[in-house]
């Protein structure tokens, strides 16, 4: 059954759709001009010296640990509140996932947490922007300059987000950009690399192309590489999407704000802050925590049986049924993370929604089991 009232939905103008096709009117349909507009609107939009476009967020991750050196033997810390894909991208390099716990508030990871997690072994902390609250970027950037790690910043679910004042992903010694459907902006499937070192760049471009230097011919390769490349068609989507972002943030806040008064009112309900000291939110999803002792399962098959779907964003990585085999370590408990891991329910939330979609989706909310 199709929900009535969908988790997420991609913003597509008929915009969209032309730029798109006007790229297949043309010769080209990889590796061409909408590439290399694409990425130099990407820098320029965080102010960065280069984008590398790729074909996933988990892509661009992959590619950054490696282009940083992070290989076998090497451990990098991340939070467990988190999707999955992270954690695929540390096994591509054969590196040891190291599981923090989150701080409350932003669940993003707890600096304290982070330092107790750094052994001599370590080689990244992995800074989530979780559900597009940027991390404490501050202290996470000053314990890698301490310790001589690589600060590698997740801003997939935070493009437009600002901490004082810089956007999210001009922070790392490389940042990842993800653009899938359910994102603020899409190119379908797709993501970036933000680099500000040249050297850094030319690799990603080499490793996303199968080992090929650009401008090198199609059959010689410089060293082992992968098809990761984006095509002309994302890449149009990318920029004419990328032309409305600050509109598409606009128009997400404001359903935020709506959620937070349409919910005010529900006893034990937790919703999530529309503001933070320092920070710009960039509106991802729309979060809340149901009270201790509700059984969220019941909650979300309530909205179900309205039409309404719902989400359980995050599954705790050390949790998934992987976990047991792969070799990672977590740093304590964890029992914050599962806590509130146990109690996140998501809402539909896109740049579209109406107020009346969310005026129906508190109405289940409130006549929810409890």
């Amino acid at each position: 059954m199709t929900a009535r009232i969908p988790l997420s939905a991609s913003a597509i103008t008929e915009t969209d759709i032309a730029a798109v096709a006007s790229v297949l009117r043309t010769p080209t349909l990889s590796l061409g001009p909408e590439l290399t507009a694409f990425e130099s609107e990407l820098a320029a939009y965080h102010g960065m010296e280069h984008a590398v476009a790729v074909s996933s967020g988990t892509a661009a991750l992959h590619l950054a640990l490696l282009t940083l050196g992070v290989s076998e033997g090497g451990e990098v810390i991340l939070p467990s509140f988190a999707f999955a894909g992270v954690m695929n991208a540390v096994f591509q390099v054969r590196a040891t996932p190291v599981l923090a716990e989150i701080d409350s508030l932003t669940l993003n990871l707890d600096p304290a947490a982070v330092e107790c997690a750094i052994t001599p072994r370590t080689r990244a902390i992995l800074a989530i922007h979780t559900f597009g609250v940027p991390a404490e970027m501050d202290a996470l950037g000053s314990l890698a300059l301490r310790h001589g790690l690589a600060l590698v910043e997740d801003a997939c679910e935070a493009i437009g987000a600002r901490f004082r004042g810089r956007r999210a992903g001009s922070f790392g010694d490389l940042s990842v950009l993800g653009f899938y459907p359910n994102k603020q902006m899409t190119t379908g499937e797709g993501g970036a690399v933000l680099a500000r070192d040249p050297a850094l760049a030319v690799r990603l471009r080499r490793l996303r192309n199968q080992g090929r230097d650009p401008g090198a011919g199609w059959l010689d390769l410089v060293e082992p590489g992968y098809n990761y490349r984006l095509s002309e068609l994302a890449c149009a989507l990318g920029r004419a999407q990328l032309q409305r972002m600050e509109e598409v943030l606009v128009e997400r806040r404001r359903a935020a704000e709506r959620y937070d008064a349409l919910l005010a009112g529900i006893p034990g309900l937790e919703r999530p802050p529309l503001q933070l000291p320092h920070r710009e939110l960039s509106w991802f999803v729309y979060v809340v925590r149901l009270p201790e002792g509700v059984e969220r399962d019941s909650v979300r098959a309530a909205l179900a049986r309205r039409g309404i779907a719902t989400g359980r964003y995050f599954a705790p990585i050390h949790l998934q049924p992987v976990w047991r085999d792969c070799g990672g370590r977590t740093v304590g408990s964890l029992a914050l993370t599962e806590s509130i891991a146990r109690r996140t329910l998501a809402l539909p939330f896109f740049s579209r929604i109406t107020a009346g979609q969310q005026e129906q989706v508190a109405e289940a909310l409130r006549a929810a089991p409890s």
